[in-house]
């Protein structure tokens, strides 16, 4: 293995007197690099929130299709959910904890059950609708949406005699931006516009407008709108309206009067521990990479370069600066190189007039044999990771975030414990996303044979001779099961 593939280069770290001295780095790590190496630690994260989230209220004009309209960005330059994504899908930690919120979140999946019986629905019309519809895929996006950003978009699509909803998809809500609600007549969003923004302000066949219902009475702004029942404000029933695709919004309540909902977890980078975590590791991969090799102080003889080429009767300049550094790599392999073992780089000395012994270079290897490099700041990358843990609603052994006997692995009973009282927390969250699938049973006429169940997933103590078992979430009254009381849901 040469030089090339090892990608080592000699650094000169000083002088002293007639000697130059060497270090062997890795190929990029020193010069106009080093005094770069800062920026990769990047900002701090709390810069990312560059908005006034209580503060006033930022719109834009926007035209489509030559109607003028007014939404509000999401952030001060468009850019935050964006920039939010990044930051956690760069940390492995919060990626991970995001993807277990989800999972857990989606439990097993939302269903349509019998009113009465509370099983799973037999109806044909309902099944082909689920099927046709990919109705599990719609609610694993939307549970996607909500755990990242407390908030998402359903959109329903009518028949084409406006009496049932046939077709219900999620859109991401990262790429959903709302209307600002002064600037329209009933001074409420009245719209939704779904584009992908990071490019910024687009083409105006790029973007999709989509009317929204009511955020509190979707059903009835959606019977007012196709004539079925009568507006409240004339009491008389309107003309049906032309539009067949409606938005539904739900979202989780958070502190403020916000357009968009700023999750809690974002304090992760408002606060120090994202960016402390994330340093940890940049510092630990610099420490690793700076020791993989040999640590060693090489001193040359300024004269030794010449010595060799004369010897060889180089005399060419540009010959000569090749042997240089062919005699640079043979420095290096034979201070990095394992094939090397056992041999001896051969180099040459003379006697000053006191009779002084001056090689012409010297290898001082500066490693300590019982120093395992990189061990630095465990302790604190532990710490980091069970603050962002704790800010995401993670226990750290669910998740495997400090792995090993030492670090308070709970037994199983404790993790069944932490994992049923995960699911429990869930509630909220189902209570508020099965809204737009309401909508659809009531709308269509289903209610009165079906609701809505989004089961969750319980673990089971070995006595019960089965892994899990299921656990529904979802009845008008409250159940006693194996000794456990679960609160459901109907409506």
């Amino acid at each position: 293995m040469n030089n090339t593939e090892k990608k080592m280069q000699l650094e000169q770290t000083g002088q002293n007197g007639e000697y130059a001295r060497y270090k062997v780095v890795p190929s990029g790590v020193g010069g106009s690099y080093m005094d770069n190496m800062s920026s990769e630690y990047g900002q701090d994260s709390n810069t990312v929130f560059d908005d006034n989230a209580f503060g006033r209220v930022n719109h834009l004009p926007l035209e489509i299709n030559g109607k003028k309209y007014e939404y509000v960005p999401w952030g001060e330059d468009d850019q935050l959910p964006y920039e939010i994504l990044k930051r956690l899908s760069d940390n492995m930690i919060t990626a991970q904890c995001q993807a277990f919120n989800i999972l857990c979140c989606y439990g097993q999946g939302v269903r349509f059950v019998d009113r009465k019986e509370k099983k799973d629905i037999d109806d044909k019309e309902i099944l082909d609708f689920c099927l046709h519809n990919s109705l599990q895929e719609v609610f694993m996006e939307q549970a996607t949406d909500m755990k990242y950003w407390y908030w998402s978009v359903t959109v329903i699509v009518l028949s084409r005699d406006k009496k049932k909803i046939v077709s219900v998809a999620n859109r991401d809500a990262i790429h959903c931006r709302l209307e600002y609600a002064p600037s329209t007549k009933s001074k409420r969003i009245e719209h939704v516009f779904y584009g992908d923004w990071k490019i910024g302000q687009q083409e105006e066949d790029d973007i999709e407008v989509l009317p929204l219902l009511n955020l509190r009475d979707p059903l009835g702004d959606l019977r007012q709108r196709v004539g079925l029942d009568p507006d409240p404000k004339t009491g008389k029933k309107n003309k049906p309206t032309s539009d067949s695709k409606f938005a539904i919004i739900t979202r989780m309540a958070t502190p403020g009067c916000q357009y968009y909902p700023r999750p809690y977890y974002l304090s992760v980078m408002q606060d120090a521990w994202l960016d402390i975590y994330r340093l940890i590791g940049i510092g630990k991969r610099h420490m690793i990479k700076n020791t993989s090799a040999p640590r060693t102080q090489i001193e040359i003889h300024e004269d030794y370069w010449d010595s060799v080429c004369d010897n060889e009767n180089i005399i060419d300049p540009n010959a000569r600066a090749e042997r240089k550094e062919k005699e640079k790599n043979n420095i290096i392999d034979f201070v990095t190189g394992v094939q090397n073992a056992g041999k001896a780089l051969v180099s040459g000395y003379y006697n000053d007039p006191n009779g002084k012994e001056n090689r012409m270079v010297r290898i001082n290897v500066l490693n300590d044999a019982g120093k395992k490099e990189g061990g630095n700041w465990s302790d604190d990358m532990s710490e980091a990771s069970n603050a962002l843990c704790f800010a995401f609603g993670v226990h750290p052994n669910l998740v495997g975030a400090t792995p090993g006997k030492s670090q308070m692995n709970n037994s199983g009973s404790d993790k069944r414990e932490l994992f049923t009282l995960k699911q429990a927390v869930e509630k909220p969250f189902h209570d508020v996303m099965t809204k737009p699938y309401h909508v659809i049973l009531h709308y269509n006429n289903w209610a009165e044979r079906a609701t809505v169940d989004v089961p969750m997933i319980q673990l089971t103590t070995l006595d019960e001779n089965k892994d899990a078992k299921e656990v529904s979430g979802n009845s008008n009254q409250n159940t006693e099961e194996n000794g456990n009381q679960y609160r459901k849901i109907g409506f």
